[in-house]
This record gives C-alpha cells, structure tokens and sequence, in this order.
C-alpha cells in the first residue's frame, strides 16, 4: 500500500507579525479618528440666535467626537427651539462640524396674547431674544378665522417693509370685513384688505410720489392718498 505523504508548511513567523502589526495600526487609526473631537464649529443662517444658542441647542459645547455624533440626533435638539424653523448639519474636512439654520420668521406682536406670532402661527412670549424682533404691533382682537387669513397676508409683507410699520389695527366696516389700518413709522397710514397685503410691499415706491406729504394711502378700495395737513 502506498504511503500518503503529507507536506508541511510553515508559517513564517515574520510574516505573521506584518500582519498583525497592520491589522492592529488599522484598528487603532480608525479609533482614533472616529475619536478625534470636533476642531470647529461653524454657525450658518443666524440672524437672531446667536452663534452661542445654537451651539448650545446642539449640545456640542464640549466638541465631542465629529464621527460618532449623530446628525439627526443633533437637529432634533436644535429644532426644539421655538425660533428654528429648519436644521442640517455637515460634517467637513479638517473636522469642522457646521450647523446650518433657517429661523422662523416673526410677524407682529399680539397685544392680547402677549406673544410674538410667528409665520407658522407659532407664538412665544417676550424673551431676551424676541425684545430685539423689529415688527408691528397688532392693537386689538381679531376674529379667529380672519386672524389666520391675516397670518398669512402678514408672511407675504417683507422683512424691510415690516419694519416701517408701528401698529396695525382690525378696522372693519359694513363694506368689508377683511379691512386693517396700518399705523407707519413715518407718520402715515396705509388702509389695506387681506387679500391686498403683499401691496404694502411697494410702499417706498409710493413714498416717492407723494413729494413728503403726510396722509392715508387706501390700497384697501382703489389706490389713492389723502394728504392730511
């Protein structure tokens, strides 16, 4: 019966500790880099909240680990502010952790809610933050179906616009119940319906045709000015 014969390798044990060696640099570099904290932080999109608040909502005021943090996690915090409206986060090269917002916008102060009303008809009381909002005031009650309708005639009036106006004031009459007077900075008035608001955005362009008189513009029935002396 013919023998079987059976070679032997040999493990070259040199060989052996390459291989060791690199599988245990590979785990060890992977670790330190998921480990390595954030080196920068960076704030897009603020206008109100600050770098710090933001920073803050994140809960990455210690710069923990870039790699091990959980981006959806993260906004979720963020967008637990009644200001922020939408939340992404990046992660870059060089770790730099950027956290990009977009703020709510604010619309008119409720003086019967006593809150700032927001675009999505959110509302928050006057904080540190919402003292500094730069918009109108609204006077008196306005019945609940055309407060909602007013929200939205507000959301179309743009920010350098909303800013010249003082107070606002619901001023139906037996024509129309969707009428508001619109109390100007400078000194003028401006009659306006629901369905009519984004005109006040062309209130700077009028304002050069009326040659520095003083009056009330009705863009609520027709276009026309009232010079009051």
């Amino acid at each position: 019966m013919a023998k079987k014969i059976v070679k032997k390798t040999k493990i070259k044990l040199w060989n052996l500790l390459i291989v060791l060696f690199v599988l245990a640099g590979g785990f060890f570099g992977v670790k330190t880099i998921l480990q390595e904290p954030i080196h920068n932080i960076v704030v897009i999109g603020n206008h109100y909240l600050s770098d710090d608040d933001i920073i803050d909502l994140a809960g990455v005021r210690d710069y923990p680990s870039l790699y091990l943090l959980n981006r959806k996690k993260t906004c979720q915090k963020v967008l637990k502010s009644s200001y922020v409206e939408e939340c992404k986060i990046h992660k870059k090269w060089g770790f730099v952790f950027s956290i990009v917002i977009q703020e709510k916008k604010a619309l008119f102060y409720d003086s019967n809610e006593k809150k700032y009303v927001f675009s999505d008809q959110k509302m928050v009381v006057e904080d540190e933050i919402s003292k500094h909002f730069r918009v109108p005031r609204l006077l008196n009650y306005v019945p609940d179906k055309k407060y909602q309708k007013f929200i939205q005639g507000m959301s179309k009036v743009k920010e350098d616009t909303l800013s010249q106006i003082g107070d606002i004031e619901y001023q139906p009459n037996e024509y129309d119940k969707d009428r508001f007077l619109l109390y100007m900075d400078d000194g003028n008035m401006v009659y306006l319906t629901l369905t009519k608001f984004k005109m006040i955005n062309h209130y700077n362009e009028v304002l050069e045709q009326l040659e520095g008189h003083k009056g009330i513009l009705y863009l609520d029935s027709g276009n026309h000015f009232k010079i009051m002396e």
